[in-house]
């Protein structure tokens, strides 16, 4: 199943859509935490105001009432109290409850709600006013609990007739009242914080309203912020595009002192030192293909003279003339200075592809005549050693002298290094021709594979003398280039190596009609 990329996939993978997406993502950030604690600062000062007022107000309401109770009251005493104390609150609606000495809470209105027991507890181990936020169907509620002290005039604690007693609330809200003056009356009072609530839902409303312009103008320096970043990247990369292409003269300007200016003169450095060690290694190159067709144009004219020698030197041996030491020696003469004469050919044909000179003369061929001829040229079309399966016709447009050169380079590599039978196959399969040769020796090590074209390279490290120049493979597989082919090397699944020349066909090549 082919798969397709989708545009805004890689489009949401750009380092642009990134750094405003990080940009907006740090601003949210900031505005959310500056919000959270603004809500929680202007909570905590809403609650803590109601709560301060609650105190004052019920400790003033307190003061003014408590004088005129009779103690120990009576549940009619605490219930008239409650109701003087929820007629006092007027808009904070105070639903008020008085308990004497660990008593129920006594209320005058049926509405009032329940005391929580914490704050009983709180109030009576502390002897203080305590206040606590609850909940009660569904709304929040501010309940407060109050003791109320009394004293006499002679400065004696009362016996809890009232008469001679001033009865007053305990102002001290930080440390608790003297055990002996509080007079075992104990108010509470509760009111909902339904318009402190409004103002909090207004504070959470303000920021989310906030939040979506607070970010729509921090897109604003978000893609500024991105630009200013991409623009050297983008430099940098048509800076490296251009090197890749060739351009090592290219240079970049690099204003400034920040960090991508920094890269960027990394960027003019690398390009320098890769400019510097290109032409270097051009000249060296250059020189050595120019000493290699200078040594090998040298040898040709001695190496002529000695093959002419070694001509008659050979017609000698084959008489029988010559003594049967200077015979042996007279014939590795020979061919020694034919292999020496081969390599002398091997290199100028070499130079001659370096220095891109190397004719080409195309002709409209079978290459099943191409591969019969190679064969018959060189004996192996006789012996069995070789063999050729050549079903169909296969026309090419092809130099038949090169065709020649890679076929005979390639039967002689596998006569040489693998194990006959080696065979020698031609089929068609498109607009293109394939001919393969393989032979039935071990193959071609895994950790060759990648380097059999290579001039002068030798799998075999152990033999440098193997009887050829090492340059065979190299100057196939550039005839096959010069004839718009490929050569490539493998494995047999069974054993042995095989080489696949790959052409195209008559109809596709070329200058063809």
């Amino acid at each position: 199943m082919r798969r397709f990329r989708l545009p805004f996939r890689s489009a949401a993978r750009g380092l642009r859509v990134r750094l405003v997406v990080a940009f907006l993502l740090a601003a949210a950030f900031g505005a959310l935490l500056t919000a959270g604690l603004t809500f929680h600062r202007a909570r905590a000062a809403i609650l803590d105001r109601a709560e301060e007022t609650a105190v004052a107000d019920l400790r003033t309401q307190l003061d003014s009432l408590a004088p005129d109770l009779t103690l120990p009251p009576t549940p009619e005493d605490l219930r008239g109290l409650t109701r003087q104390i929820d007629q006092a609150g007027g808009a904070r609606a105070w639903h008020a409850s008085a308990s004497y000495r660990g008593g129920e809470p006594v209320t005058a209105s049926p509405g009032t709600p329940p005391v929580p027991d914490e704050l009983r507890r709180a109030v009576e181990d502390s002897g203080r006013a305590v206040h606590q936020r609850t909940e009660h169907d569904g709304r929040p509620w501010l309940a407060l609990g109050m003791p109320v002290a009394y004293t006499d005039d002679s400065g004696d604690t009362g016996t809890g007739t009232g008469t001679d007693a001033d009865a007053h609330a305990d102002t001290d809200t930080d440390t608790s009242a003297d055990a002996g003056s509080l007079s075992g009356l104990i108010v509470y009072a509760a009111f909902p914080l339904d318009d402190d609530r409004a103002d909090i839902d207004a504070l959470v409303t303000a920021a989310e309203a906030g939040a979506v312009p607070a970010l729509a103008l921090a897109l604003v320096p978000a893609l500024f912020a991105a630009r200013s970043v991409l623009r050297p990247v983008r430099r940098l990369r048509h800076g490296a595009e251009r090197i890749a292409a060739g351009e090592l003269d290219t240079r970049l300007d690099a204003p400034g002192r920040d960090e991508l200016a920094d890269l960027t003169r990394s960027f003019n450095t690398m390009a320098e030192t890769l400019e510097r060690d290109a032409a270097e290694l051009r000249r060296l190159e250059a020189g050595a293909r120019r000493f290699a067709a200078d040594v090998a144009h040298e040898l040709r004219t001695p190496l002529a003279a000695m093959a002419a020698v070694t001509e008659v030197l050979d017609e000698d041996a084959a008489s029988g003339v010559l003594p049967a030491d200077t015979e042996d020696a007279v014939r590795l003469i020979s061919e020694e200075v034919r292999a020496l004469a081969r390599t002398v050919e091997d290199l100028m044909e070499v130079s001659r592809f370096d220095a891109k000179a190397a004719p080409v003369h195309r002709e409209d061929v079978d290459l099943r005549t191409l591969v019969t001829k190679t064969l018959q040229l060189r004996g192996w079309a006789h012996d069995g050693r070789v063999r050729a399966d050549l079903p169909e016709p296969a026309p090419v447009r092809v130099d038949p002298r090169r065709i020649d050169v890679v076929l005979g380079n390639l039967v002689a590599n596998a006569l040489h290094h693998g194990r006959p039978p080696v065979t020698v196959t031609v089929r068609v399969r498109g607009d293109r021709v394939r001919v393969t040769v393989t032979d039935r020796g071990p193959g071609i090590p895994d950790e060759a594979l990648p380097y059999v074209f290579d001039r002068f390279y030798k799998a075999d490290a152990a033999r440098p003398r193997s009887g050829g120049s090492g340059l065979g493979l190299a100057i196939a597989q550039e005839n096959a280039a010069l004839n718009d082919g490929t050569l490539t090397a493998a494995n047999h699944p069974d054993g042995g190596a095989v080489f696949t020349l790959t052409l195209p066909s008559a109809a596709s090549s070329p200058g063809t009609t």
